[in-house]
This record gives structure tokens, sequence and C-alpha cells, in this order.
């Protein structure tokens, strides 16, 4: 499974009200740092944000943490697995 499939899935998920486990390389691009691989046990993707308040946008996905109630967000090149599967980076 690719990234972009990944996050199809995920977001035909959160449609249905249904949660996925992932893990992602956290990364905050105004601090320039990452605290490491991120695993996140219960989620669904939030609406996804507009380029008016965040140019990085269609780069990002927005999630809730079902088990904190906490709004979040992962860059799409940071994934790296899905439901316990590790994605595949593809350039096709």
């Amino acid at each position: 499974m690719t990234i972009f499939e990944a996050i199809a899935e995920m977001r035909r998920l959160s449609k249905l009200g249904k949660s996925f486990s992932f893990t992602f390389i956290s990364y905050s691009l105004s601090r320039g740092t990452s605290d490491g691989i991120v695993e996140v046990h219960a989620a669904r993707l939030r609406k996804r944000g507009k380029i008016e308040h965040n140019q990085f946008a269609e780069l990002q996905e927005e999630y809730v943490n079902i088990k904190t109630g906490e709004p979040r967000k992962f860059w799409h090149c940071c994934l790296l697995s899905f439901n316990g599967q590790s994605l595949k980076f593809s350039t096709e």
C-alpha cells in the first residue's frame, strides 16, 4: 500500500465513523525538529485545512486522536504505517 492509498482509506473509514491506527515521523517546520516516530492507536481524519489558513494544507492531514481528543496533523511524506501495515514509497 502506498501513502496515497493509505490516506484514501483513512478518509473512507473516517467518513464511515470508523477509527484506524497509524505511525508517522513527527516534524515541526517552524522549529525544524522531529520528536521521532509517533504511534496513534485510534484516530479519525478531520476536515482538511484551507490553503488560506495553512499554506501546506495539501501536504498535511488533520486528525483527531480518539483516545485523547487532541486535534493534530501530520505530513503526508512522513506517514510510515497504516493499521499495522508498512507503507511503500512510490513515485509512480
